[in-house]
């Protein structure tokens, strides 16, 4: 049996991170002494060698704590080792995507330009949909939009929209998507209804949705110089868009911004 300080020299684990790893049930001591002193045996020491080759793989202390309690012997390894690596991947070609896009912002003399916007006052129809309403990220959005195609089988009269019911920007969002229809279809969460229409402001964003933002901050500040009170739900319509296997190419899309408004 070693006593911490001698297991900490053998390992090459601080004594602070020792009791650290003890106190959070990550990597617990074999024996503790009547006075509370740790002791490690042969056993320990192997998972304390476990333990430093994943610090030196860059696993961190939440994925240390899931690999301890879940292996059984060396065969394991190889299962949290092939994940680890699945997610750096991931990790490097987010980065690489990252890097090309920074390379494009520090270009000689690059000039961010602001786009410019027309603004109008429209119509809102009313219109029958088939729709999903959830509430989730805003990228969960084109698989329910997947579902919705799938299911009216060739019966969309129009392009999609997605329907935002939250006055700013949230992480976990109240959003319908929706596709314009003369089939009635009401199961696995698809709802055909009537969307009410009104009176809206609009413009059109053209290209891909780096400075989407833009065409909200248009619409708004119309609202306000003409002292219009914006409403919800807000509408996307996605004229030209990414396709459901092809993204396309991203300066032809075409979307829609479209605010209800009363005086």
């Amino acid at each position: 049996m070693y006593q911490i300080g001698e297991f900490s020299k053998i390992t090459n684990i601080t004594i602070k991170t020792l009791r650290y790893y003890d106190e959070q049930g990550i990597f617990v001591p074999s024996f503790r002494g009547e006075n509370g002193y740790r002791y490690y045996d042969e056993g320990d020491f192997k998972t304390a060698q476990l333990i430093m080759l994943l610090r030196n793989l860059d696993f961190g202390i939440a994925e240390i704590k899931d690999v301890l309690a879940n292996y059984d012997d060396e065969d394991d390894l190889s299962y949290f080792l092939t994940a680890k690596k699945s997610m750096i991947e991931q990790r490097v070609n987010i980065d690489k995507a990252l890097i090309k896009k920074i390379e494009g912002f520090i270009e000689p003399n690059i000039i961010i330009h602001k786009p410019e916007y027309k603004i109008g006052i429209v119509d809102i129809k009313s219109q029958r949909v088939a729709s999903i309403r959830f509430k989730g990220a805003y990228q969960d959005t084109s698989k329910y939009l997947g579902k919705i195609f799938s299911e009216l089988k060739g019966h969309a009269l129009g392009v999609p929209f997605n329907c935002y019911y939250d006055n700013g920007y949230c992480e976990i969002a109240d959003i319908e998507v929706c596709v314009p229809t003369n089939k009635f279809v009401n199961r696995d969460g698809i709802e055909t209804r009537e969307l009410p229409g009104g009176k809206g402001i609009s413009t059109m964003h053209k290209g891909s949705y780096d400075f989407f933002n833009y065409a909200y901050k248009a619409v708004l500040d119309y609202a306000k110089n003409n002292h219009l009170k914006h409403e919800l739900p807000t509408r996307e319509i996605y004229h030209k868009g990414p396709g459901q296997l092809f993204m396309g190419n991203p300066n032809k899309y075409l979307t829609e911004i479209v605010v209800p408004y009363s005086v």
